[in-house]
This record gives structure tokens, C-alpha cells and sequence, in this order.
């Protein structure tokens, strides 16, 4: 099933201004999976880093009251109709960004990790156009985000396996929160081979073989109040495991575009 785009004013609910289409404000795109305990203190935070920026909350099959929290919070709001995945999530995001022209988009998490007071920060290399996808990395900043030491190891061999087919250092390909431009949009929504679960150092190789520019910048991270990741339990086994193959499959196949 496609996903649903919430109509704009539905009673009882707060007006929307329409999407910006054309202009150069940002989008920022929120992934959110039952985060209603987070999900409208990162709305907020995000208009008081960015006021010129949309926001659009991909719903992806949360069981909650996400969606409606996001909504009532004054975010644009896209639901899955069931759960298809981070990833997903986000290829959405960047669908509804280019079906309303926008040529400037952020992704961050909805649980708080990222702190919105980094969003303009990432922004800058894009809006000058010094590259066309700027990766906020924890390691470069002052947040006090501590990683599980299996997960820093897997952080580490797939910032190192980037860097070196990429032809530069990268110190946080999980990271996560982004800015990119139009070009970048356009590939990411289109591609086939986007993942739909983790897109991480796979995404990387895509942007750069596509003949995108690519930069990392500080950004501040927390550790999520909810204390889950993705890659709990079992999950980094089959994470290592997924990017491994997702890496060399990124690095062997024709180039896209």
C-alpha cells in the first residue's frame, strides 16, 4: 500500500501552511516509529534552531499516538500504513521533498539523539554549495553520546571500508542526521538499491559513485531517553552482516545515473 498523506486541515486540528514548493527553505524529515514521548519536544526543538523550516513526520506503522502528537505539533504528516523500515521511512521523506520541490532537505532522528541546535550547522556546506549531502558526525562534536563498544567497532570497520573506497575519512557513517540537496534528494527517493532497513555506509558509496560530493561536520548526539536502537539484541549481527554485503554490492554494481 502507498503511503497516506494526512490532509492539512482536518477538524480539530492545527492549519497547516502549505509545502514550500521551489523555495529554499529546508524540509527536515523525521523517521518516527512510536515515539510519542519524544516525537513533539523534537518538533519544537526544531523551530526554535530553524524557524524557516518545514517539517514532515514519516509515520511508519506506529501503534501510538505519534502521528497525531506530530500533526497537532504542526509537522506535515506521512503514514505507512504498517511497518516498512527505517530506511523506508526515510526514501518516503525524500519523495514527499521532491514531489513539493524542495531543494533542501535534513534528516534526524525522533527519539532526541540529535540535537536540532546542529540542523543550521549541517545546512551551511549544502546552502553554499561545498557538497551535496554534509553527514553530522558525534565524533566531531561535544555531545555525550557513548556508543556500546560492539556497536563503536561496527561504527569503525564501516567508516574505515568507506573511507577507503570512497577516497576519504569518515568518522560516523551511522550517524544519521543529514542535510542534502536536490541532487542528492532526487537519487536517494529513485534509487532501487536505497535500503529500506539500515542505510549507513552502503548510502555513502551509492552518493559518491553517483558523483555526489559528500562532507562530515560536528554535530551533538545524545543517547535516546528510551534507551533502544535498532541495533539491539541480535540485531548488530545481522546488521554487520547486511552492510557487509550492502557495501560490497554498493561498491561492484554500475554506477548509478
Amino acid at each position: 500500500m502507498p503511503p497516506h498523506f494526512a490532509p492539512k486541515n482536518q477538524p480539530g486540528k492545527s492549519p497547516h501552511k502549505k509545502a514550500s514548493a521551489g523555495k529554499e527553505q529546508p524540509l527536515v524529515i523525521i523517521p518516527a516509529l512510536n515515539e510519542e514521548a519524544s516525537i513533539g519536544a523534537v518538533i519544537e526543538g526544531i523551530k526554535a534552531a530553524l524557524s524557516s523550516a518545514d517539517i514532515v513526520v514519516v509515520d511508519d506503522g506506529s501503534t501510538d499516538g505519534t502521528g497525531r502528537i506530530a500533526y497537532n505539533s504542526g509537522a506535515f504528516l506521512v503514514k505507512h500504513p504498517s511497518n516498512m523500515g527505517y530506511g523506508a521511512a526515510l526514501q518516503t521523506g525524500f519523495g514527499f521533498a521532491q514531489k513539493n520541490g524542495y531543494a533542501l532537505a535534513a534528516c534526524m532522528d525522533a527519539d532526541g539523539q540529535h540535537d536540532p541546535a546542529s540542523l543550521p550547522g549541517l545546512l551551511e556546506p549544502v546552502q553554499t554549495k561545498q557538497a551535496d549531502i554534509v553527514i553530522g558526525s558525534r565524533f566531531l562534536g561535544r555531545g555525550s553520546y557513548q556508543a556500546p563498544r560492539l556497536r563503536l567497532a561496527g561504527m569503525r570497520l564501516f567508516g574505515w571500508l568507506a573511507s577507503k573506497i570512497v577516497g576519504q575519512r569518515f568518522t560516523d557513517p551511522t550517524s544519521g542526521f543529514l542535510a542534502v540537496n536536490r541532487r542528492a534528494i532526487d537519487l536517494f527517493y529513485s534509487s532501487p538499491h536505497y535500503p529500506e532497513d539500515f542505510p549507513d555506509a552502503d548510502v555513502i558509496i551509492l552518493a559518491h559513485r553517483a558523483g555526489l560530493k559528500i562532507a562530515e561536520r560536528p554535530a551533538v548526539m545524545y543517547a535516546s531517553a528510551q534507551k533502544k536502537s535498532m541495533h539491539s539484541g541480535i540485531k548488530p549481527l545481522y546488521y554487520v552482516f547486511k552492510m557487509l554485503l550492502s557495501v560490497f554490492l554498493a561498491a561492484i554494481r554500475k554506477k548509478p545515473f
